[in-house]
């Protein structure tokens, strides 16, 4: 099974949300995903928890978390949201892609859920392109 980690600075909003659509639309017998920060914060951002509860994903029992090298040694991927900088030691098989996306922090519901929307559309081509996807029910 491959393990892709989604990660920025915080790990309050995009990294979280990026890894429940993974973690949604991936098929768990081949890939899964985790999140993490190189600086995590206390909670998972009250916007980012609406906007994902309006479709009907409760984050509400998700914890930032530290970036650590043991994730990065287990890890096929990492996804960086917004500016996330280097991963110290990161191994060398480890394939960084960075999404330049707008952090949700303090912006208003409606311009969280567009960010939203843009990072489930990115994990769909993500996890489409890798032939990720979970089987038909």
């Amino acid at each position: 099974m491959k393990t892709v980690i989604f990660a920025c600075v915080h790990n309050e909003g995009r990294s979280q949300m990026a890894a429940a659509f993974f973690n949604l639309l991936a098929d768990p017998t081949k890939a899964r995903a985790l999140s993490a920060g190189s600086e995590p914060g206390q909670k998972v951002r009250p916007e980012v928890l609406a906007a994902m509860a309006d479709i009907g994903v409760d984050l509400s029992s998700v914890k930032p978390q530290l970036l650590t090298e043991a994730m990065t040694r287990e890890a096929l991927m990492l996804v960086a949201l917004g500016t996330f900088g280097p991963v110290p030691n990161a191994p060398p098989a480890l394939q960084r892609v960075d999404w330049p996306l707008e952090d949700p922090a303090g912006k208003s519901q409606d311009e969280v859920q567009k960010i939203r929307d843009q990072i489930a559309a990115m994990v769909a081509g993500l996890v489409q392109g890798q032939d990720w996807e979970r089987p038909p029910a």
